[in-house]
């Protein structure tokens, strides 16, 4: 069999199953791993999947990374559920962190005036907790990305290994078995300090990143303690998230919160 006929097989089984082992594909071709693995990879590059240790999952269409103020204007009803759920975690005396992502705004937006101390890269989340008489807020001096709202560099990340937090929210551009990743480094690095610095991470994803895969990777999924997301993800999914201890919390219209 020629290995476009491969290919095509292969890229039928993802849609279907989401999810392909290259055990599976050495077994049904009758070809070795290394073959199985140059088909994958090839596909990888089509945008058709996403590799994984052991195979791929099915990867959806990436769009452009547009800029904050565009991403805010896209903010859905699901996003709102999300940061509202995430809010709702915030006690009062805690200290946490929360990243530059619009998700993760909607969270902000959402958090009563408790007394409690914030810690962001943000000035959008700096701006609209200013209002807030009982929240103290760290904000981390660095370079501003102007184009999308967030503080970086050397600065932000040697401040923010001064600081340990309760939690940490983050937002996503993709949440898969090679763990959370974005399009940006400079955030990035952020990101993987504000892991390490808190007791709890929690990660705000709405559907439509989970299982995709973006640019660069700044933590594994056992790093991730919480995933609040609007759906229930796919069997194949939940099975990944549960093997690496990933609770998650499903914020449904029609039914309510869920865990």
């Amino acid at each position: 069999m020629y290995q476009e006929e491969r290919l095509h097989t292969i890229t039928e089984h993802l849609h279907t199953h989401e999810r392909i082992a290259v055990d599976d594909i050495c077994r049904w071709f009758d070809v070795s791993r290394d073959t199985a693995r140059r088909d994958l990879s090839k596909l990888e590059a089509r945008g058709e999947a996403v590799r994984t240790h052991g195979g791929a999952l099915l990867a959806e269409k990436r769009h452009p990374v547009t800029d904050y103020a565009g991403r805010l204007q896209l903010v859905s009803e699901e996003k709102k559920r999300i940061g509202s759920m995430a809010a709702a975690m915030i006690h009062p005396g805690e200290r946490i962190i929360l990243d530059a992502s619009t998700t993760v705004q909607a969270c902000t937006e959402a958090m009563p005036d408790i007394a409690c101390t914030v810690v962001t890269n943000s000035i959008n989340q700096a701006d609209i907790l200013s209002t807030r008489t009982e929240v103290d807020i760290h904000l981390l001096g660095g370079h501003l990305d102007k184009e999308h709202r967030f503080l970086y560099g050397t600065s932000v990340i040697e401040r923010l290994k001064t600081y340990q937090v309760d939690k940490v929210f983050l937002g996503v551009l993709g949440v898969s078995e090679n763990g959370l990743t974005l399009a940006h480094e400079e955030d990035g690095w952020v990101k993987r300090q504000m892991v390490k610095q808190a007791a709890e991470v929690i990660v705000l994803a709405d559907h439509t990143k989970l299982g995709k895969a973006d640019f660069f990777t700044y933590a594994a999924l056992e790093d991730v303690d919480v995933l609040i997301t609007d759906r229930p993800p796919s069997p194949a999914f939940q099975s990944i998230l549960a093997q690496h201890h990933v609770s998650v919390q499903t914020a449904d219209a029609d039914k309510g919160a869920t865990s």
